[in-house]
């Protein structure tokens, strides 16, 4: 058995999975996008443009990935995100830094956790969305 994070875009993300999963494996080691599947003119759920079916990795991690411009009544919540544990202070701080910029949002500020309270995973940590709506929590547990 194996499990696998899908990611829907849906709603005002419709039409944005293809600019984020080149935006992930650009900033993300050991990233590739496996495949990319469009929906076919005419086919319920999508238009040519948009991603029928795609599988990506992040740092060797898959993922799955499609669009709807169904009217769907749910999108991302930051109730589920992404956890990344960073090696070093620079990879925290740069990856923390490229997910929130250009749209996105700090949820909880990278930060020590000396004076900002042990959320009792590693030494630091932040928590951001992306400018697609996607939640990623960043953690240096070293």
């Amino acid at each position: 058995m194996k499990t696998t994070t899908f990611l829907t875009y849906v709603g005002e993300q419709c039409g944005k999975a293809e600019e984020a999963i080149n935006f992930y494996t650009s900033i993300f080691p050991n990233s590739e996008i496996k495949s990319i599947i469009k929906y076919q003119e005419g086919e319920a759920g999508g238009t040519p443009d948009l991603i029928k079916y795609g599988v990506f990795t992040l740092n060797d991690t898959e993922y799955m990935v499609s669009e709807s411009n169904f009217d769907h009544p749910w999108s991302f919540t930051p109730g589920v995100s992404l956890f990344v544990e960073c090696k070093s202070e620079i990879e925290i701080q740069t990856l923390f830094e490229k997910l929130y910029s250009n749209g996105g949002q700090i949820m909880v500020p990278l930060d020590n956790y000396e004076g900002s309270g042990d959320y009792g995973f590693g030494k630091k940590y932040g928590w951001c969305e992306d400018k697609y709506g996607i939640s990623w929590q960043l953690n240096l547990s070293e």
